[in-house]
């Protein structure tokens, strides 16, 4: 029974809650794992989930909602009434809190804070104000901090009188503020234990390393890459401390941010699961198909306008794959590197010519190898060594011409305000294909009297 329940656990959830048997379904969801949860309740039909979350106490549904993908938590909360979402809602940390009022329609987010208590309100209020990929959209305000008149014995206190709320502060060390609520240090936690407890806390803290709201994931990247610390405190432009972000909270943004980057190269440019609607998942996929099958028509007219020449060399149908291919696959190598570059900020879209240039240099190169490599295949296949020539030249110079474009398009895209991540593949694509078929036809058409 306990292997069905890991293979196929909505069935069990369906069962439970078909019966209504809520205290076994509190003991499941506090037992799951979280892909177990996940996958569970995904699997459940959107009735059942809805139904599922309004039975449930609000601190069971929060560990829900924290860790289901990012649209279908918002979609549940959103259609809850305002007092049972405000009740879910605060049961999450503020960070969390902040990321679901976000995504959730004005007029409903604004109902939602106005059930919930005033301070978590406020709090959430604000953190929705900073950009999600700024450390100040990343924090959470729970912050384990004392003013700089406390003692050591204040700290022990706090721990062991607020178990509670203590289990926001794991893993965090105690800060100090002046009565300003400006950061003027750090506690560690071993010097706190062997301390008296009449100690002022000015005299064991350590300067503390904190970072702007403003700093971007980027930069927050390298500050966790640079110091081995879990968590970091986050401060205005005046030094107050606002809260602090997690090491773990940053690295699940960077592989949250190469996911949605990876995800939107292959056409899905929205978050995509398999127990949405139908026809949702299909109008999204469409929308992206639609767009390559006008391209892939541009660039496949480049052949029917040179049909007597292909027609004349069979042989050049073999290699026009090959081209386009080979031309795409050293463009998207490009692509890559200008992303990566513009994600960590080494480049701007200013830095155009540059990036032409450095690229334009690489594609010289491997354009020569490769145009040698297939030139003496084709020479060696059908003993000629002009249809070596033909595709060798126009592999090599198409392979200049991907490589230069997959290095700037993303710079010119940034600039304009595209998202490169989405544009980038289909324009490559594109032009990579298109002159591929016209560099081999145009050359085969010119050398036509050696060829046949």
């Amino acid at each position: 029974m306990e292997t069905e329940i890991l293979d196929r656990p909505w069935e069990q959830l369906h069962d439970l809650l078909a019966a209504q048997r809520i205290d076994e379904i509190d003991l499941m969801i506090a037992e799951a794992r979280p892909g177990e949860l996940v996958r569970g309740f995904l699997n459940l039909s959107a009735d059942e989930r809805a139904e599922l979350i309004a039975l449930l106490s609000p601190e069971t549904a929060a560990r829900i909602i924290e860790e289901l993908p990012p649209e279908p938590a918002v979609g549940l909360v959103e259609g809850l009434k305002a007092t049972a979402a405000a009740a879910i809602v605060s049961e999450l940390s503020s960070d969390q809190q902040a990321d679901v009022l976000k995504e959730l329609s004005g007029e409903k987010a604004e109902a939602v804070l106005a059930e919930m208590a005033p301070r978590d309100a406020k709090d959430a209020r604000e953190l929705a104000t900073y950009p999600a990929d700024t450390a100040g959209g990343l924090m959470m305000t729970e912050v384990f901090k004392f003013e700089s008149s406390a003692s050591v014995r204040d700290i022990l206190v706090q721990i062991t009188s607020n178990d509670s709320d203590y289990d926001h502060f794991r893993n965090h060390h105690p800060y100090v503020v002046d009565g300003t609520g400006a950061l003027v240090g750090v506690i560690s936690l071993r010097k706190l234990l062997l301390s008296r407890k009449a100690t002022p806390l000015p005299e064991i803290m350590s300067s503390a390393t904190a970072v702007n709201a403003g700093t971007p994931l980027d930069m927050l990247e390298d500050y966790f890459e640079a110091n081995a610390f879990l968590s970091a405190p986050v401060v205005d432009d005046n030094n107050h401390l606002l809260g602090i972000v997690l090491r773990d909270t940053v690295l699940n943004a960077m592989r949250d941010r190469a996911d949605a980057d990876s995800r939107k190269r292959q056409g899905v440019i929205e978050d995509e699961l398999r127990s949405m609607p139908i026809f949702l998942r299909a109008k999204r996929r469409l929308s992206w198909l639609s767009i390559n099958i006008v391209l892939n028509i541009v660039a496949a007219s480049v052949i029917a306008l040179n049909q007597d020449t292909l027609s004349a060399v069979i042989a050049l149908a073999v290699f026009l794959p090959i081209v386009s291919d080979m031309s795409g696959c050293s463009g998207n190598q490009a692509v890559a590197v200008s992303m990566r570059e513009l994600s960590l900020g080494v480049v701007k879209p200013i830095d155009l010519f540059s990036v032409l240039w450095k690229e334009a240099a690489v594609g010289v190169l491997n354009g020569l190898a490769l145009g040698m490599l297939i030139a003496l295949v084709a020479w060696g296949w059908k003993g000629n060594p002009f249809l070596g020539l033909v595709v060798g030249a126009a592999l090599a110079l198409n392979t200049v011409i991907a490589v230069s474009i997959g290095g700037s398009v993303p710079l010119i895209l940034k600039h304009y305000g595209v998202d490169p991540a989405v544009a980038s593949g289909p324009i490559l694509t594109t032009v990579t294909d298109m002159v591929g078929f016209f560099l081999v036809l145009t050359f085969a058409a010119i050398a036509m009297p050696v060829l046949i």
